[in-house]
């Protein structure tokens, strides 16, 4: 397995191009399945969720394109052009479903224009149990009779859907993005009540409009979806990756830099750029993104995850990282995945000083972190160490980086045209 290998201590400068958001790419990826036309995307990520997207979808009969990169994408416009005229079997096969638990957003749209949708139960990262039941709650409130044998989820709606109304007894954006696009050739009106406001769904509403979908409510937490009888093709632009941009702020502030995030969009990130602030970070908008720096020195924070618009799960290790190292004491209570500390032992392997009690891990800042051995878990628990390895003393080895791989492009070689000392090891 590939590992990087990082030697700390050097304050980042320079820019970064932030890609289109694997979350929201995913979840459009799947969209193409509701239309026999072809649906155009760009600024689409290279990374390995959405290769295996498209293995996935090729493997029931959609057409993929790869069409080179949008004009002015530069390395992050990646343009696919998906087409399902042809789809052959409305399966998901284990294989590839285990690699990545998005690979289920593909049974919305199969059951909603097929009638029929064979999906295998999901894997993914090991961050805790993230259960599909509400998927499937959903899509039977919609008319679908659901199934479960040997592994895999068996729906069908041979006379197709029909609108209803559906209440998520709690946040779910995978939920969310399955209902959403099943409703969109549902008979009649479905109503979405406490549905996820991330803007990944926010997006993917959006395409599904200019796929001729009449939806209403988007970007609040109620969706109001008219049924039509057919989607037509589109071209839609993915947004940035909040996720991506909110790392690559953290590794300016955690090595006293400064980084330009070419692309990057602060209202996406609010809650990150409210406590950042707070932690001594400062934020100055460009003409093509924001510069984040270190403006004083680090101040511990408090910090509850939250679906949006609060704090995201997904920036919890890397937040945590940077507390690391601040003045002070901080607290980072985890709401959404119950497994998601998995990196703290790693990181106290680097002499950080962490504390897990039950869902909130206490930080007490340290003057330096030290270089050591560490091992990745999870895709947001390896880059926090990554993170880490930037701003510790001495030589880093992150190992079983492929998790790493799952979700940030050309990762070390954005950061080692900002000043970073990082490589990448291959093994035979």
């Amino acid at each position: 397995m590939d590992r990087i290998r990082i030697r700390g201590g050097h304050p980042l400068h320079g820019a970064i191009r932030i890609c289109g958001a694997k979350n929201a790419a995913l979840p459009l990826m799947a969209a193409s399945l509701l239309t026999d036309q072809t649906l155009t995307l760009t600024n689409l990520p290279h990374v390995a969720d959405i290769s295996t997207m498209a293995y996935l979808l090729a493997e029931v009969g959609v057409g993929i394109h790869m069409n080179g990169h949008a004009p002015g994408g530069g390395a992050s416009g990646r343009v696919f052009e998906l087409t399902a005229d042809r789809v052959t079997d409305a399966m998901a096969p284990y294989d590839l479903v285990r690699k990545m638990r998005a690979s289920v957003l593909v049974m919305g749209p199969l059951v909603a224009r097929y009638g029929h949708a064979r999906v295998s139960l999901p894997g993914g990262c090991a961050i805790g149990t993230r259960p599909v039941d509400l998927h499937l709650k959903a899509l039977q409130q919609l008319g679908a009779e659901i199934t479960l044998a040997e592994g895999y989820i068996e729906a069908n709606a041979p006379k197709g859907l029909k609108g209803g109304n559906v209440v998520f007894p709690s946040v779910t954006v995978g939920g969310t993005e399955n209902a959403l696009m099943a409703a969109t050739l549902a008979d009649g009106e479905t109503v979405l009540a406490n549905a996820a406001r991330e803007p990944e769904i926010t997006d993917l509403a959006h395409c599904l409009v200019a796929m001729g979908a009449e939806i209403e409510g988007i970007g609040t937490g109620t969706l109001r979806v008219r049924g039509v009888k057919a989607l037509h093709g589109a071209v839609h632009h993915v947004v940035p990756d909040r996720i991506e941009t909110g790392t690559y702020l953290t590794a300016a502030a955690i090595t006293g830099g400064a980084i330009e995030l070419v692309g990057g969009r602060l209202d996406l990130i609010e809650a990150v750029v409210d406590l950042m602030t707070k932690a001594g970070v400062a934020f100055e908008p460009t003409e093509s993104g924001f510069v984040a720096r270190r403006a004083d020195s680090l101040r511990g924070v408090d910090c509850m995850t939250e679906p949006f618009p609060g704090f995201p799960t997904d920036m919890q290790a890397q937040l945590m990282a940077l507390m690391s190292i601040a003045q002070g004491a901080s607290m980072v209570t985890e709401t959404i995945f119950e497994n998601r500390f998995m990196h703290v032992p790693e990181l106290c392997r680097m002499g950080a000083n962490i504390n897990v009690h039950g869902a909130s891990a206490i930080i007490r800042g340290v003057p330096r972190l030290s270089g050591a051995p560490v091992m990745a878990t999870d895709l947001r628990a390896s880059v926090s160490l990554v993170l880490a390895g930037l701003a510790a003393e001495g030589e880093t080895v992150v190992n079983r980086v492929y998790h790493l791989d799952r979700g940030y492009e050309r990762f070390e070689e954005k950061l080692s045209a900002c000043g970073a000392e990082i490589e990448r090891i291959r093994d035979d």
